[in-house]
């Protein structure tokens, strides 16, 4: 084989979902390198593979991303696996292929399963467009900033979640988000596979009530253009017609543009805003 790094994509969950180009790749390389070699062992075991393995995870990526380029370099094939998944994906094999790059290793991908794709395709939101965040900060002032953001995003979000913070995310972002639509998987293609699909104050009551175990996925609907146009006319709907003239021309407008603009924000004839803005 030649010498370079593979990105081998592994099971989410059933161990049949792995593609046969993945095996043969896992066969044939000199050795893989695992996020956790225990869990690597299983699927292995599996399929009948015998190759030795090194151990590449968060906490050791720096001395480790250094053996496997050396490795490289002298004339290996390495495959990188995650536990489950694609490589790289809120994983530290991404600062393994910065490494790659700048030393001008060869990466190859040997696409597959991805948990998050798996579950926007079955949440029923748009596919169109997706933001996909992985897990959210733990706590403190950048997790606020990053629920701000989102907040105010339109596309479809994808977070991934675990089992012991999933009521206090739920929680969190409903109070930044309001009640969207929102769809939870968990365990997908395993055994006690399920597909939430509820609003947050739905997802919330229901997590409070039951032990929650398992790996989530969570597929939360944008601030659609409908949401937005809703948010827009709050801050006139309380107000008058001659108030609303008058804020548009404080920002700087002059009575005309602010008399077309009202009558289009509020869906009436500028000659009805016009008769009562003429004094102003």
């Amino acid at each position: 084989m030649t010498s370079c790094l593979y990105l081998v994509a592994t099971p989410i969950g059933n161990l049949e979902d792995i593609t046969l180009r993945a095996i043969r790749i896992l066969k044939e390389v000199d050795i893989i390198a695992a996020e956790d070699t225990r869990q690597t062992a299983k699927l292995l075991n599996h399929y009948d593979i015998k190759k030795p393995m090194i151990s590449y995870h968060e906490h050791n990526k720096k001395a480790k991303g250094e053996e496997i380029i050396r490795l490289i370099m002298e004339g290996k094939s390495i495959a990188l696996v995650s536990d489950a998944g694609m490589p790289c994906v809120s994983d530290p094999g991404e600062d393994l292929v910065r490494l790659c790059i700048e030393r001008g290793i060869q990466v190859v991908p040997i696409p597959g399963p991805s948990a998050s794709l798996t579950a926007l395709a079955i949440s029923g939101l748009s596919t169109s467009r997706f933001a996909f965040e992985g897990f959210l900060p733990v706590k403190g002032k950048e997790r606020k900033e990053r629920l701000n953001r989102l907040s105010k995003e339109e596309r479809t979000i994808i977070l991934y979640e675990a089992p012991h913070r999933l009521l206090t995310t739920l929680k969190d972002l409903k109070d930044h988000m309001g009640n969207p639509y929102i769809s939870i998987s968990r365990e997908m293609t395993k055994k006690f596979e399920e597909t939430l699909r509820t609003d947050l104050e739905g997802a919330i009551k229901e997590f409070s009530d039951r032990s929650i175990k398992g790996e989530f996925v969570l597929i939360i609907e944008g601030k659609g253009l409908g949401n937005m146009r809703e948010e827009e006319e709050v801050f006139w709907k309380d107000m008058s017609i001659k108030d609303h003239i008058i804020m548009h021309m404080e920002k700087g407008l002059s009575k005309k543009e602010a008399i077309s603009l009202v009558a289009k924000e509020r869906g009436i004839s500028k000659k009805e805003v016009y008769n009562i803005g003429i004094d102003i």
